[in-house]
């Protein structure tokens, strides 16, 4: 397939190579590390490259990319990161191992799922220790082992949280502290034993370098922190990692004059926004063949100095380049760093092709 733009390339090297800075200092602290793959749909090459890192199992919300990592020939355990919906259930125990939940009526539907299958699946119950996303109050979780762990099909494994997502609540000892006060709980009114406690996401990660993890607290749910180097706390580089792991290359299709400030009369743009604009004169604009049906906009950093993102339409992006270290001119690929969200949707777009970088 010849290489076109808009693309995303992958420099899984890299990847592997963040992979063993970080699983390695959680295995240094007696923690198991699932590398979350859903920010790249589950490639086959990433997924290759959190293997070769050393991750304890791999994670992603999508059944559709727990069938491609399978299909990759990964041999670690799958877990399945979004609770299940029950329309789904019978994929989720074809293609994983493992799944959070926070619902008893799921459960059950899972265990029928696995027993029919002749299998045995893991859950691990979900707590809601602040963040308001999923999982049970914690004066409830043990109300939900009781009424599942009698069931054929399925394992109760351990209880596990979630932070900094939705309500965007730091882990703290105090916290974490929550999951582990539940877990000895369980065990002493359920006598399972609950091995797992599954503490949140690369949010953790700095809790626990600060040694202020509970000891018990054994399993993390890592993506960011490896696949794009980051302290996802303040989006600061994580240490021993790179940050160059993906580009997005798009290509100029114009570069002219035009005016800073548009001119006429003004309502809504396209997305129903009313963008603000200040004037700053006569400024070099280039056009590129990507926009936000692909990426967030926002979430992209220019490779070249002196290039500013202005925004972008559906089909477009809006670049000034009249400070552009190198003249920009029309066929020129140019190199974007994305976020998290921009790289969540470069993935996803059908139109963006992704190309594995080695080396």
């Amino acid at each position: 397939m010849p290489v076109n733009t808009p693309r995303l390339e992958i420099y899984t090297e890299r990847i592997a190579m963040n992979a063993k800075a970080v699983i390695g200092m959680c295995h240094s602290h007696g923690i198991q590390v699932a590398a979350a793959t859903k920010v790249v749909c589950g490639h086959s090459a990433v997924t290759h490259a959190l293997e070769a890192g050393g991750a304890d199992m791999l994670a992603d919300s999508r059944v559709r990319n727990l069938r491609r990592i399978v299909e990759a020939g990964i041999s670690r355990p799958l877990m399945m990161l979004r609770i299940p919906a029950p329309s789904w259930v019978a994929d989720v125990v074809n293609y994983a191992e493992i799944s959070l939940n926070s619902s008893v009526d799921t459960i059950e539907m899972l265990s029928d799922a696995a027993e029919l299958r002749g299998l045995r699946h893991q859950v691990i119950v979900m707590v809601d220790v602040g963040d308001l996303r999923e999982g049970v109050p914690p004066e409830r979780a043990i109300d939900v082992v009781k009424e599942t762990a009698h069931l054929p099909g399925v394992e109760i494994v351990g209880f596990g949280a979630n932070l900094a997502c939705f309500g965007g609540v730091i882990p703290t000892r105090k916290n974490m502290q929550t999951l582990v006060d539940v877990r000895n709980e369980c065990r002493r009114v359920c006598g399972l034993e609950l091995p797992i406690l599954s503490g949140g996401n690369s949010a953790n990660l700095p809790l626990v370098v600060q040694g202020e993890m509970p000891k018990e607290i054994n399993h993390l749910r890592v993506g960011e922190a490896i696949v794009l180097g980051r302290n996802v706390i303040d989006r600061s580089p994580w240490e021993g990692t790179r940050q160059d792991t993906f580009s997005m290359v798009a290509e100029v299709l114009e570069v002219e004059k035009k005016a800073s400030y548009p001119i006429g009369d003004r309502g809504q743009d396209a997305f129903g926004g009313t963008p603000d604009f200040i004037d700053y004169g006569m400024r070099l604009r280039a056009i590129c063949n990507i926009g936000r049906q692909d990426v967030i906009v926002d979430g992209i950093q220019p490779e070249m100095p002196g290039i500013k993102v202005l925004g972008g339409s559906s089909d477009h992006l809006i670049l000034d380049v009249e400070d552009a270290a190198v003249p920009v001119n029309v066929g020129d690929e140019l190199g974007f760093t994305p976020t998290y969200g921009a790289l969540l949707a470069l993935s996803t777009s059908p139109y963006v092709q992704k190309v594995v970088v080695r080396g």
